[in-house]
């Protein structure tokens, strides 16, 4: 059995006058808490990833997270990144946005957060109303992207958006107009179709804020390889510009420039 390791999340404060401890820290905190840690130790597809189990002890409040020591030490190291740095810009956008989280709850609710690790000489990190551990602007900007795959979900009651299962990229969440789905024609459920979509990038890595894509348009998209369609681009194009080619004289030019 894989050995486990721990970290620990320590919050203090007060609530009112009083300090607060396991008997009065909201449910609604430790949720937050809880959503958070699951992008601070693993980022993509989390289908297959090990059990995280969860205990809340006294000392403030110490939220206790244990799970596979591998994943415990890689997460040692991005503190010390951050440490280092001081900065978030090098994380992967699923961490990033786990930290900017808890910093914005800290600056709400005058929170204090201490994070570390079971490592010996583990690194640590403080977040409070006075830290500001956020993405700097100017690393992401707007994009336009285009995914392909499986129509799984679309619609919502207020904000509807389409669920789009990809190869890549797994399920991606677009936002969409309730307009444009209600004027569809056709069940677009189920179906393999393309999105042309909106948003942030980042500028240095490439990663994609996958949080936040708007709907631009639908893409017809059939994925099958038609072997007479192909056969019919390369008919088209010896009847036209490839037709006053020479073959060996294209070659030894070709040929001639690499030589020179």
């Amino acid at each position: 059995m894989e050995k486990n390791g721990q970290i620990e999340i320590r919050v203090s404060g007060k609530i009112g006058n009083v300090d607060i401890n396991p008997d009065n820290f909201d449910i609604r905190e430790i949720i937050s808490i809880l959503e958070n840690v699951d992008d601070l130790l693993y980022n993509g597809d989390k289908k297959n990833r090990p059990l995280i189990s969860y205990d809340i002890q006294e000392g403030s409040v110490r939220n206790i997270f244990k799970t596979g020591i591998q994943y415990i030490v890689s997460f040692n190291a991005i503190l010390g990144l951050i440490t280092t740095t001081n900065s978030i810009d090098y994380l992967d956008l699923g961490t990033a946005k786990a930290i900017e989280n808890l910093q914005e709850l800290a600056k709400k609710k005058d929170f204090i957060f201490e994070i570390n690790t079971s490592v010996k000489g583990t690194n640590s990190i403080r977040i409070d109303k006075n830290s500001d551990y956020r993405r700097s602007e100017v690393i992401w900007s707007e994009a336009e992207f285009y995914f392909y795959g499986k129509i799984t979900n679309a619609g919502g009651k207020d904000k509807a958006n389409i669920h789009l299962l990809t190869d890549e990229y797994g399920t991606v969440r677009i936002q969409t107009p309730i307009t444009f789905l209600e004027h569809q024609e056709e069940n677009i459920l189920y179906k393999h179709l393309g999105i042309r979509a909106k948003g942030k990038q980042h500028s240095e890595n490439g990663d994609i804020d996958f949080s936040n894509l708007d709907f631009i348009e639908l893409i017809d998209y059939r994925p099958i390889y038609d072997e007479n369609y192909l056969k019919s681009l390369r008919t088209k194009a010896k009847k036209s510009w490839l037709s006053n080619i020479n073959a060996d004289e294209w070659l030894r030019q070709i040929r001639g420039s690499y030589e020179s």
